[in-house]
């Protein structure tokens, strides 16, 4: 649908705006947000991508970081001369990286609460009968003797202390009512 005639207003230039830090604040909100928390606390606006990770002791190029050696050896070989390493000026930033790193990973891998409360019922109204939590009313998915093995066989690997903890309250149980 066309603007009615008359109605645009034409732009006008603001000589108030600071066009210098209006440039500087634009670039910041197009680089990418860096994820990791102790490089992006270090990272220095005003340096490039190469001098920013050379201060914080880390590789642009990971093909170039680590020299390969060359498989021919010439007969006249002639001393290269290296280029000097990069002075590292931020190392703080490697020795988090490095710990970070060497922290033992977290066990993110968990049984639902459901599932847990399954394979209690069923073990502690039937022991090891498979046959028998087959055919129990709390079987709702109609597993199979085997599936409902594997899932006991499932919930013992994840939490062997807890399994044991609930076996041996299982021998209390049967001790009190003898």
């Amino acid at each position: 649908m066309p603007k009615a005639k008359g109605k645009t207003r034409r732009q006008k230039f603001g000589y108030n705006v600071n066009r210098k830090r209006l440039n500087r604040n634009a670039r910041r909100k197009a680089a990418p947000r860096i994820e990791c928390s102790h490089i992006r606390h270090a990272w220095d606006h005003a340096k490039s991508v190469r001098q920013n990770l050379a201060e914080m002791g880390l590789a642009v190029d990971p093909n170039r970081a680590v020299p390969l050696r060359k498989r021919k050896v010439k007969a006249m070989e002639v001393d290269i001369e290296e280029r000097p390493k990069e002075l590292v000026r931020k190392p703080y930033v490697l020795n988090d990286l490095e710990a970070e790193a060497s922290l033992p990973e977290k066990k993110g891998n968990t049984l639902s609460r459901d599932l847990i409360d399954y394979v209690r019922y069923m073990v502690e109204n039937h022991g090891e009968d498979y046959k028998a939590m087959a055919h129990d009313e709390k079987n709702y998915y109609q597993d199979t003797p085997k599936q409902i093995r594997n899932k006991i066989n499932v919930y013992k690997r994840f939490y062997p202390a807890e399994w044991q903890d609930f076996l041996d309250s299982l021998q209390k149980n049967k001790m009190e009512v003898e």
